[in-house]
């Protein structure tokens, strides 16, 4: 009697949003990099933030692209309970614009004009501003660029919350005055006249985490080798992501149906090292996207705590957080064993 097969493990269900930063898990993807490592994955494009929040906490997502502080409001249970969350891959860095309507008028074109904007419309009509998320680099994006024009974010502008896909169609519907959100929905307000982008992230200061793969604990306890080969494969594909030579061929790639489904003229920009904020052409922007160099991948506990930091600055975060915190966020050891296992992988094969 001939033994029963085993039974084929159902694929890894991992989360994204239509959001350029998700590069390295679409190229994982498409060039089979986690197939070559023995698993399969099913990616599913998520509607926002807080659905994939959820999904990852109740188990309908065994990871996902995410907004690295994420991981200390879910670790911390601001918006829902407490779960024991980490990372092991930082996806990139940097990525994000702050886009204010046209609308607005030549007036918002300088910090004094902004300032009299805000502090006559506080009463009546805040100045609105929407992120993808409560906490998120996107939040700190909105407070940094107010503190430049002298303002105060929360004090002199209304902060919506408002998933990435709809920002475009609130900001032509004049719900709001402009957003902070990921590529490509800056450039697809400024290739229709209906905004421009003041400040960008890569043109703030220091880099930071931006996206991560977010995983509960318990499945990278459980699950150690599927996560190690995730972390291998994406490991391989940053690289590629961040090669000028890709570049063109990555913009066709997430603008497909299935990913962006967008044009790749609005996907390229951001990528193509000069981006076009809307007022003064294009601006030479190198590290607008980082998707691997200089490290970018490795979730380190300074990168945590310098992170954790600015949230605490930004009162995204309580004051005085559990120190060891960011050591268990980040998990380097995981990232570090993955990429050990693996060896030296090779280029993607298009």
């Amino acid at each position: 009697m001939s033994a029963r097969p085993k039974p084929r493990p159902r694929p890894l269900r991992v989360g994204f949003l239509p959001l350029t930063d998700a590069a390295p898990l679409v190229v994982a993807q498409v060039h089979g990099l986690f197939a070559r490592r023995g698993i399969a994955v099913e990616l599913r494009r998520e509607v926002g933030w807080a659905t994939i929040r959820e999904k990852v906490r109740l188990g309908e997502l065994d990871a996902a692209h995410a907004p690295a502080p994420m991981l200390w409001a879910m670790a911390l249970g601001i918006g829902c309970p407490p779960t024991p969350v980490s990372t092991a891959f930082i996806l990139g860095e940097n990525g994000n614009a702050l886009t204010l309507a046209t609308a607005i008028g030549q007036e918002a074109r300088t910090p004094e004009g902004v300032r009299e904007i805000a502090r006559r419309r506080r009463e009546a009509q805040p100045l609105t501003l929407a992120t993808v998320y409560s906490l998120s680099s996107h939040v700190l994006l909105i407070h940094e660029w107010a503190r430049r024009c002298g303002l105060s974010a929360e004090r002199d502008i209304r902060i919506a919350v408002i998933p990435p896909g709809q920002m475009y169609r609130n900001l032509v519907a004049g719900t709001i005055d402009g957003y902070a959100a990921g590529e490509p929905w800056n450039t697809l307000a400024v290739n229709a006249g209906a905004g421009w982008c003041p400040v960008w992230s890569s043109g703030l200061g220091p880099p930071q985490a931006e996206k991560v793969l977010l995983v509960t604990e318990r499945f990278a306890e459980t699950r150690g080798e599927e996560h190690a080969a995730l972390v291998s494969g994406l490991s391989e594909a940053a690289q590629w992501c961040d090669s000028p030579a890709s570049r063109p061929q990555l913009a066709a790639i997430l603008s497909g149906p299935r990913y962006l489904s967008v044009p790749s003229r609005l996907v390229a920009p951001s990528l193509s090292g000069r981006f076009d904020p809307g007022h003064g052409g294009p601006v030479a922007a190198p590290d607008f996207h980082v998707f691997h160099r200089g490290g970018a991948n490795a979730p380190s506990a300074a990168k945590a705590s310098e992170l954790q930091a600015a949230l605490v600055r930004g009162r995204l975060i309580p004051d005085g957080p559990d120190p060891e915190l960011p050591g268990r966020l980040f998990r380097e050891d995981i990232y570090a064993q993955a990429l050990a296992a693996a060896g030296h992988a090779g280029s993607p094969r298009p």
